[in-house]
Order: C-alpha cells, then sequence, then structure tokens
C-alpha cells in the first residue's frame, strides 16, 4: 500500500469552520485514533476520505495510488442487498462469485447435489476457500450465523455488525470507523482489538472507548477549532503528551491539568492490571513543541452544578419479578440501593436492563413484589433512545423550558445562557435550532437537560454513545464527585471501570447476580469476556438418491477419486491446529483465531464423511 494524502483540506457549514486548511499522510499499517469534542468534524472527515462529503474548492485534496481501496462502517449501517450473503460477498470478482453460488449451492444440497459439485469446482478454479473461511470466521465472531437471512429481519445491532464483517472481509488498504465497538459485547470488543492489531492495511477510527483506542491505535489524530494536531503513540502517550504540554505552556485551568494526570494515572494503572498490551513509555517530548499545536483556545466543559440532599432511603426492591412477552427478566429479585452507590448494569440485549431502570422511574409496572422509592428521590434518567419533542425549538428556549438558572455546588447561581456556554455551546449559537446539531451536541444537550434539574439519583442508560471522549472524562469525573446513587447500563469497559464499584449482571432466564468490584474484576471473575452465544450452523443432511438412479454421476464419480484423499488432509490440518492450541495456554486472541480456523475444517470434514457414505453403497 503506498501513502494516502489530505493537503490543505478547508470546510465549512454555513458560517461554521469545520476544517481549516487541515493535511496529513496515512502510512501502511497506520492505526489512527480520531478524537475531538462533537461537532468538531469527526464524522465529517471520515465522509469526505470516503466520498460521500465534498470540500471547500474545486482542487483535489486526497492523494491516494490508483486501485487504492476504502471501506467505511458508517454508525447507520446501509445496504442495498437483501440478504446477508449478498452483502458479505458483494464484490464483482470471480473468487466473490465463486463463494456466493458455492453458499447458496451448500444451502440447497439435499435439492440439487449436481449445482454443488459444480459449485465446489469453482472454488477450487478461483482458490476461493480462504476467503469462504475467513469470512465465516469473522462473521461467527461477530455472531451472524445465517447467511441466507434477510437484512430486514436483522436488529440494528445485527445490522451494525454484518456491516462491519463485510468491510472486514473485503479487507480495503484504508479502513474507515465510526464507533466500532457499539453494538459489540466484551467478548466481541476484545476479539475486535487482537484482529485491527494484524490487520495489514491502514486505519482510521472513531470511539469514545478508551481501552479500546489505547490497545489498538499508534498515532492519535486530534481535531480542535478546525485544525489537526497529530500524536504518535497510542491513548496513554496522548494523555502523557497533553499533561507535558499543558505544565509547559502553564495554563491557568488547574481543574483540567488535574484530569488529565488523573486520566493518565488510570491508563497506567489500568493497563497494568489487565495485562493487555504493553509498551515502552520512551522520553519523547523534548521536541513537542514543534511537532503539535496543543493549546487550541477552546473553552473546555465545565460541569459543576448543584445536587438536591439524599435522605438514606433511595430504592429497595422486593421480590420483584418482570417478564415480557413471556420472557421472564427478573425474578423474585430483591436488592436494597442506598446513598452513594454506583452500580453497573451489565448483559446481553433484552435481558432487562433497560426495564429496569424504567421500573424504577415509573413508567414499567412490575408483575409481582414491589419497589419502594425514597420520598427525598429526585431522578434523572438518561435514556439511550430519545427524541426531542421539538427539533425546530431553539437550545436556549429548551433548555428554559426546565429552569431559566442552573444553581453551581457552590450554591451560586446563573442563568441558562451561561450554562449553556459551560456546555460547550457558544453564545451565538444559542438561538439556533436543535436539528442543526452533531449527534453527539444532541446527546450533550440532552445530558445538560437532565443535569440541570439536580437530580440525586442518576440512572444512565448507555451514556457514552455519542458523547466525545473530553465529554465523558468531565463526566466521569462529575461521577465521581456526585453525592447521590448511579446506576449506569453500558458496554464501555473504561467508562464502568472508573465509575462504578458494583456490578448487576443479567444472565438471562430471570436471573441476575451482584458483584462487589469494578467491571475489570467482574470479568476476571467470570474467567474472560461474557461469553458470545452463537446458534450453531445447522447440520448439513444430504440425503440419498432413490434406489432406481444409484449409479454415480460423472461429477460423482470425480468427487470420490479425491474424498479420501481430501478427508485425510482435513484430518492433518485439524490435528495440527489441536497440537497449536494444546501448547497455547494463556493467548486468548491465538486461541480464538486457532479455534476460527479450526471451525470450517470441522464441518467440511463432517459433510465430506457424509459424502463417502452415500458415495460408497454406489460402489457397492
Amino acid at each position: 500500500m503506498e501513502d494516502y494524502r489530505i493537503d490543505h483540506l478547508h470546510k465549512t457549514y454555513g458560517e461554521k469552520l469545520i476544517f481549516d486548511d487541515v493535511s496529513f499522510i496515512v502510512h501502511q499499517n497506520d492505526k489512527i485514533g480520531l478524537i475531538g469534542t462533537n461537532g468538531t468534524g469527526k464524522t465529517t472527515l471520515l465522509n469526505i476520505i470516503a466520498g460521500l462529503d465534498s470540500h471547500d474548492g474545486d482542487r483535489q485534496v486526497a492523494t491516494a495510488s490508483n486501485g487504492f481501496t476504502i471501506g467505511y462502517l458508517r454508525q447507520d449501517a446501509q445496504f442495498n442487498e437483501t440478504t446477508v450473503l449478498d452483502a458479505v460477498f458483494r464484490a464483482d470478482t470471480a473468487m466473490y462469485r465463486a463463494v456466493r453460488e458455492y453458499e447458496l449451492a451448500l444451502a440447497r444440497i439435499d435439492e440439487n447435489p449436481d449445482a454443488y459439485n459444480k459449485a465446489m469446482e469453482k472454488m477450487d478454479a478461483s482458490d476461493a476457500w480462504n476467503l469462504e473461511s475467513e469470512a465465516k470466521s469473522i462473521l461467527t465472531k461477530l455472531g451472524i450465523t445465517d447467511m441466507n437471512a434477510e437484512i430486514s429481519s436483522l436488529s440494528g445491532g445485527q445490522k451494525k455488525r454484518l456491516d462491519l464483517a463485510r468491510q472486514l472481509i473485503e479487507m480495503p488498504d484504508l479502513l474507515l470507523l465510526d464507533e466500532p465497538t457499539n453494538h459489540l459485547d466484551y467478548d466481541m470488543i476484545r476479539w475486535l482489538e487482537t484482529y485491527l492489531n494484524k490487520y495489514k492495511g491502514a486505519l482510521i477510527f472513531v470511539t469514545h472507548d478508551r481501552y479500546f483506542l489505547d490497545n489498538v491505535s499508534n498515532r492519535i489524530f486530534e481535531l480542535h477549532g478546525g485544525r489537526l494536531s497529530e500524536y504518535k503513540g497510542n491513548y496513554a502517550d496522548y494523555l502523557e503528551a497533553c499533561a507535558v504540554l499543558d505544565e509547559e505552556a502553564g495554563r491557568q485551568n488547574h481543574k483540567q491539568k488535574q484530569l488529565y494526570k488523573q486520566e493518565l494515572a488510570w491508563m497506567r494503572k489500568s493497563a497494568q492490571a489487565r495485562s493487555t498490551k504493553q509498551q515502552a513509555r520512551i522520553n519523547r517530548f523534548n521536541d513537542l513543541k514543534s511537532e503539535i499545536n496543543f493549546s487550541s483556545g477552546e473553552q473546555e466543559l465545565d460541569i459543576d452544578l448543584h445536587s438536591v440532599r439524599l435522605g438514606k432511603k433511595v430504592i429497595d426492591f422486593q421480590d420483584a419479578s418482570k417478564a415480557i412477552a413471556g420472557k421472564s427478566l427478573f425474578k423474585d429479585f430483591s436488592l436494597l440501593i442506598q446513598a452513594g452507590e454506583r452500580i453497573g448494569i451489565v448483559g446481553d440485549n433484552g435481558t432487562g436492563k433497560s426495564t429496569l431502570l424504567n421500573v424504577i422511574e415509573g413508567t414499567v409496572a412490575l408483575d409481582s413484589g414491589v419497589v419502594e422509592i425514597g420520598e427525598t428521590v429526585r431522578i434523572g434518567y438518561y435514556k439511550q433512545h430519545f427524541e426531542f419533542a421539538k427539533p425546530d425549538q431553539r437550545l436556549i428556549s429548551y433548555l428554559e423550558e426546565v429552569a431559566q438558572e442552573a444553581v453551581l455546588s457552590s450554591g451560586e447561581k446563573i442563568s441558562a445562557t451561561d450554562m449553556l456556554e459551560r456546555f460547550l455551546f457558544p453564545r451565538h449559537n444559542h438561538g439556533a435550532k436543535i436539528s442543526s446539531l452533531s449527534g453527539g451536541e444532541k446527546r450533550r444537550l440532552y445530558l445538560l437537560k437532565i443535569l440541570i434539574e439536580a437530580p440525586n439519583v442518576l440512572l444512565m442508560d448507555e451514556p457514552t454513545n455519542d458523547l466525545d471522549i473530553d465529554t465523558l472524562t468531565i463526566l466521569e469525573d462529575y461521577i465521581n464527585n456526585f453525592p447521590g446513587t448511579v446506576l449506569v447500563v453500558s458496554h464501555d469497559r473504561y467508562f464502568l471501570d472508573k465509575t462504578i464499584d458494583k456490578v448487576l449482571s443479567f444472565e438471562g432466564n430471570g436471573v441476575v447476580n451482584l458483584s462487589h468490584s469494578n467491571m475489570t474484576e467482574y470479568l476476571e471473575k467470570k474467567g474472560e469476556a461474557v461469553k458470545l452465544e452463537t446458534t450453531a450452523e445447522p447440520k448439513v443432511v444430504v440425503q440419498e438418491k432413490p434406489k432406481n438412479e444409484n449409479r454415480m454421476s460423472y461429477h460423482e464419480k470425480k468427487e470420490w477419486e479425491t474424498l479420501e484423499d481430501d478427508i485425510a488432509e482435513i484430518e492433518e490440518k485439524i490435528a495440527a491446529l489441536d497440537v497449536q492450541l494444546a501448547q497455547e495456554s494463556s493467548d486468548l486472541g491465538k486461541i480464538n483465531d486457532l479455534i476460527a480456523l479450526k471451525e470450517p475444517l470441522e464441518k467440511d470434514l463432517e459433510y465430506k464423511y457424509e459424502r463417502w457414505e452415500i458415495l460408497s453403497e454406489k460402489t457397492m
């Protein structure tokens, strides 16, 4: 792969400056984490690179060699195809066509074995077996098991994982990923980290998951004030650079300095605890001033809001049960939640996490049992799915509907206008319509609306989705100093590690367990991350032909001639993988890779055994 270049990129939306003379080079094997406050243009930059958005001016700003390929995982997965098979193998090449035909023939082998034989011949001719095996391995790891499923029948999360799978399978020279960890469970995220570290192309990705960012990136691009700053290394290196530059510049914002130092200390500590990718911290900051421009002159987000006093009694579940459509979410559930507790809620989709929050809020009733809410409780509920009732409403009007002024932790009162500015909404934009905001800016405005009401119990359902890292860092600091109680549903390991000290895990079938630990400790106690439960592929059943058709066809004779050798070869490959698996005792990523190689071989071997039984009867 040759370098990909952006030179002198300029972009505005109306009066808002997005990019001001932005230039950079992407090299092969670059793993670039793209960060910046919401609204600074992260997704816009990916759209421009992918050719889905334009820049200002007529001159060409992007340079790449002929044949350079770009893949793009968008936040909203879009498909022109109707089935999983067509979406994954959409490229119009001999190899992809061969795999499509083979998978279709495999699904209908009992109806038309001759078509299957012909499809196998095309697979051999196109040398497409590695592509088929790799594709199935990736799909399985991401929870996609039915190649012939209609895309319209998939959930939003399944569509996002399917889109991720096809981007990985196509292996472009430059892979763009916008929030790739959304809709992935913990096991999927760890697998994806391992896969991307071995990816031979270049990568630019936007993520709020700082463990993922730290484990995958080797460069950081930060967008601010229309400019792009480059940092060598991963997220921990970026934090260290910020801390060093902050001290060198002698900036006066003491609170922000402390947050950088706390974040850096956390990364160092958690990296050792997690025993993940370790890399030497090199003393390489002597020339940082000449390499990067850290000071953007932008205002820092400040959450310093008052919270109403919370009494001793908060939330008390007693023998609570809830089922939906006959599915038990929690049964005979009892839990006393007290003032000051920090509880993370985890579990697979559909197990009842959000329902529990809705029960506390009072919008969903229990089937049996009771939930008692303390008299002093004032709930602030940050919901995962919400829509603004009046998208054409002005920002200031939306906030003033809740409160004309806000009370700070010191007791000082400030106007809604000042509070918007503290949440990084410039005064000249207060008259803008909500519909004009980016997705992340809308989430930040929604968060402000909740916090300005001074809750003392926070219910948060996936708060890290669409919030930028700077906002999350400040929110984590706010939660850690919040005098009330916090219950948070999240798949973000980093956010949970920093904010909670208990884990409420929904195991399915009505079972809910409480663990007195942070997220990393909880996963370690389970032995490994929550296991991906996949539905095994249906066993291929090959029906025998009627007795009056017991003679071999031409294709069957050709198949029979090599069948025993094929079986022996597959058995040797499986045996070799078993030896490697026995030797691997600690590298989970390597073990998963070996299992992914072994699974399709075992399925193929099972099929060939069945073919041998059928064809052997025809030799008698």
